[in-house]
């Protein structure tokens, strides 16, 4: 035993001893690199050592997201290269380095005469994956052109817009939108109505936030999407002009253009456009009680809606290293939408009546936005300090006339209604962000504060035809005001341990929700309509802790192993807990719920990423647990119209508890230069348990979703782009929707020296997209088909002055030349949310 372990131990003390040396004899170069217009940080930039001696002895590296790099060589003599596309190459000669040596900052200079030759950069949409998100860049998608905001979203893999507009995330719509990584008057009263009248070439990249760090607000139980519109940073005076017609008829016209100085960046955006959306629907609706036992509803519905937008601003550089930013946004939209109903009502399988309703909805809205930034870029290390404040305010009115008139076994006049509806909200944001380098690691701290007011005024004149005049429903008018405010603390931390990275944090957040009703109604009316338990002016206040950690191993051959957890809030919006009826017809009533409780949710998300030549493959599990949950539930009111039909209640309530576990992949592949396909698939089991005033809701669901995208280029340099999607059926605690597949075409071609661009594009060819479902309860039954918007042909036409077709985004953008989903390493900076 002894003859062996001698020479293992001199063995192992020669190979420590070789070592040591080596290690004494190794030193590091390193240096940061930076664009010279913009002062950003270049990630990605190629830096390479080349012994002057062995010239075919070459070493070197990539920066990271700060644009550092740290390359580990032996002292001697070296050339030196700095390269990174379309920049001019930074070179040093014959350099003698003995110890490690910082080069401090290398700037590169925009090489101009390339800019035009960068075919691929902006050219397609890339994926950059981080601790905490997926950030697609939105490029040239052809089958968005002269689209809107959620025609875009619609593109996005977990993804999903329905007919509606109601935006879900890996199937669950309790998704937080921010614009520019806040909340913002651009989603006017939390709808999402404005995606649909904002451009999508507007977008610049949008966020997919499955597991939001702590930096976020934590509301949003299946995630946040964060649309980042575009500001243009190139020097000098650039622009575009996109204009855009289409059947049904459909006008935009919108324009941006950005000054860049060494001193100031003036940015604009301006866009007017008409819009006509026919749509459609049927209902085919069975009773157990009441006079009729069915009802058929035929409805059409034409669309005509008008509006304008406007985004300018400045950011006005301070020093080197800090600037403020100002912004105002004002939006304009004016709509004029038209439903006739045809209603056959049945007793006894025999045609009992039939009746016409119109329904005729006018409505006017204004949103403004005032946006302060400041930024001090402490040191090029990344120390840096933020400040926002912002001030919203939307005002929105409609009035709507609803009148239904018999016209078998006779013709008359049934109902007459006015619905006044008046809308106003006012926000104000107020954000510090504070972070600190640490060498590997990063140290991050802020505050957050976001004060709401709502004022809801509704008023329902109903028409009497005994004394031919309107008369005020006293029982239904009111005006609710609702405040939310929520204050917020958080602070997380992140390093790197060779490929392990991690990011920790912690959010404490404070909510304030408080409510009050005016009515003319008295107390003893009022609780007959809403009941006894129903407080009108209430004052409910919640403090949370909201965990956050994601963790990241990367495997050699470019692959990596990702983990995150997070806890989050879903609270209820101002018009789920005002506790008055309101009504879009005299049959269907929506009461909001002022019991209603936040709910919380525990998620977890497992990935895998991998990446080839050509190839790169993504996948996660996810597992979402969500207590107090809350869901719209239907029932009887006992009340009936004044021609038998019983009128049922909507309400939302803190059903149950559910559980949502699925899966999801993604694939990019470029098998050749001119063909570029995308897919990704998701499936997910969804089951809640609850019940309420004795009816059981508990359900089990599974459903999946897919897409497939492919674009080539054909002869003569025309860009051809498929765009198909499938929702499979999917349910509820009371209904079952069908599958839905829609499939979107285009092609674009370059004019005009490629200043210009002109696309045509096909949403929905087989005019497939609509939602069928069924619903059934202890008394009624309803089997429904409804399409928003039939299919719709646009041609796009888009003019670029001083601007090249595929416009380089400085700093944190991607300048690589394919569908690439690039994992940046040591990343620790999240959005603001």
């Amino acid at each position: 035993m002894q003859r062996i372990i001698l020479p293992l131990l001199l063995l192992a003390f020669l190979s420590a001893n070789a070592q040591t040396r080596q290690s004494q004899n190794s030193i590091t170069i390193s240096g940061t690199v930076i664009d010279q217009d913009s002062g950003q940080p270049l990630e990605y930039a190629t830096f390479v050592l080349q012994e002057v001696e062995n010239p075919d002895k070459v070493t070197g590296g990539i920066t990271d997201l700060d644009g550092k790099f740290e390359i580990e060589t032996t002292p001697g003599r070296y050339n030196i290269r700095v390269e990174y596309i379309s920049y001019k190459t930074y070179s040093l000669t014959n350099q003698n380095y003995t110890s490690s040596t910082n080069l401090g900052p290398i700037v590169l200079a925009t090489d101009v005469s390339q800019l035009q030759e960068v075919e691929v950069v902006g050219e397609k949409t890339t994926v950059e994956v981080r601790l905490d998100k997926k950030v697609y860049n939105i490029g040239k998608d052809l089958t968005t052109s002269g689209g809107n905001v959620s025609d875009a979203l619609n593109n996005i893999p977990s993804v999903n817009v329905d007919v509606e507009g109601a935006i879900s995330l890996r199937g669950n719509e309790n998704v937080r939108i921010l614009i520019n990584g806040k909340p913002s008057a651009l989603a006017g009263f939390g709808s999402t109505d404005i995606l649909r009248q904002l451009p999508a070439d507007a977008i610049e990249k949008v966020e997919v936030i499955t597991s939001p760090s702590a930096r976020y607000d934590a509301e949003g139980t299946a995630g946040i999407l964060n649309i980042v519109l575009k500001k243009e940073k190139t020097l000098g005076i650039n622009g575009s002009v996109n204009l855009t017609g289409g059947h049904p008829f459909n006008a935009r016209a919108t324009t941006n253009f950005n000054l860049r100085t060494e001193k100031f960046n003036i940015f604009n955006t301006l866009g007017y456009y008409h819009r006509e959306s026919p749509g459609n629907g049927f209902s085919d609706n069975t009773y157990s009680q009441g006079e009729f036992d069915r009802i058929i509803e035929d409805r059409e519905t034409s669309r005509n809606n008008d509006g304008f937008n406007l985004n300018i601003g400045m950011e006005y550089f301070l020093t080197e290293k800090s600037s403020i930013t100002g912004s105002f946004f004002y939006r304009y939209n004016k709509g004029d939408d038209l439903t006739e109903n045809d209603n056959q009502r049945f007793t006894d399988a025999a045609l009992a009546s039939r009746t016409f309703r119109t329904e005729n909805q006018g409505e006017d809205g204004n949103s403004r936005q005032f946006s302060f930034n400041y930024t001090n870029n402490i040191n090029d290390d990344g120390h840096k300090l933020t400040a926002d404040f912002q001030y919203s305010f939307d005002d929105e009115s409609t009035f709507t006339v609803i009148q239904e008139n018999n016209i078998v076994p006779n013709t008359d006049l049934l109902a007459l209604e006015n619905i006044y509806e008046a809308e106003k909200q006012d926000d104000i944001l107020a954000q510090v962000d504070y972070v600190l380098p640490m060498g590997d690691a990063q140290f991050e701290a802020g505050y957050r504060g976001t004060f709401q007011k709502e004022i809801n005024d509704y008023q329902l004149d109903q028409f009497n035809q005994d004394t031919n005049q309107f008369e005020t429903n006293i029982d239904l008018t009111n005006t609710f005001t609702y405040h939310e405010n929520v204050n917020a603390l958080y602070t997380q931390y992140g390093n790197k341990f060779g490929k392990f990275s991690f990011l920790a944090g912690l959010r404490l957040e404070n909510t304030e929700m408080r409510g009050g009703v005016d009515s003319d109604i008295d107390s003893e009316a009022l609780q007959e309509i809403l009941g006894d338990d129903v407080d009108l002016n209430f004052d409910k206040n919640y403090l949370g802790l909201f965990p956050t950690i994601n963790l990241i191993y990367e495997f050699k051959g470019n692959q990596n192993v990702s983990l995150g957890y997070n806890r989050r809030i879903n609270r209820p919006r101002g018009w789920f807990i005002n506790p008055f009826p309101s009504r879009s017809s005299r049959t269907n009533v929506f009461q909001g719920n002022p019991d209603l409780d936040p709910a919380f949710a525990n998620a977890f998300d497992l990935g895998y990423l991998k990446r080839w030549d050509k190839l790169t493959f993504t996948s996660s599990i996810y597992y979402q647990r969500e207590t107090n949950s809350f869901e719209r539930v239907q029932e009887e009111t006992g009340e009936v119209t004044s021609d038998g039909i019983r009128i049922i209640r909507s309400i939302p309530i803190n059903l149950s508890t559910n559980e949502r576990i699925g899966a999801e992949a993604g694939m990019l592949y470029n098998p050749v230069k001119w063909l570029r396909l995308n897919g990704s698939f998701n499936f997910f089991r969804f089951s809640t348990d609850g019940e309420f005033n004795g009816v059981d809701y508990s359900a089990d669901n599974s459903s999946w979703f897919a897409r497939f995208s492919s674009k080539f280029t054909l002869p003569a340099k025309i860009d051809f782009q498929a765009n198909s999607f499938y929702m499979g059926p999917r349910q509820n605690a009371q209904t079952d929707t069908k599958g839905m597949f829609s499939l979107n075409l285009a092609m674009s071609k370059d004019i005009f020296k490629e200043k210009g661009t002109l696309s045509l594009n096909v949403s929905d060819v087989f005019n497939s997209r609509k939602r069928q479902s069924y619903t059934e309860t202890a008394f009624f039954t309803s089997d429904s088909e409804f399409q928003w918007r039939v299919r719709q042909i646009n041609l796009s036409f888009i003019y670029r002055f001083n601007q090249p077709k595929e416009r380089r985004q400085r700093g944190g953008d991607r300048q690589n030349g394919g569908d690439d989903m690039e994992m940046e390493e040591g990343q620790f900076q999240g959005g603001k949310g």
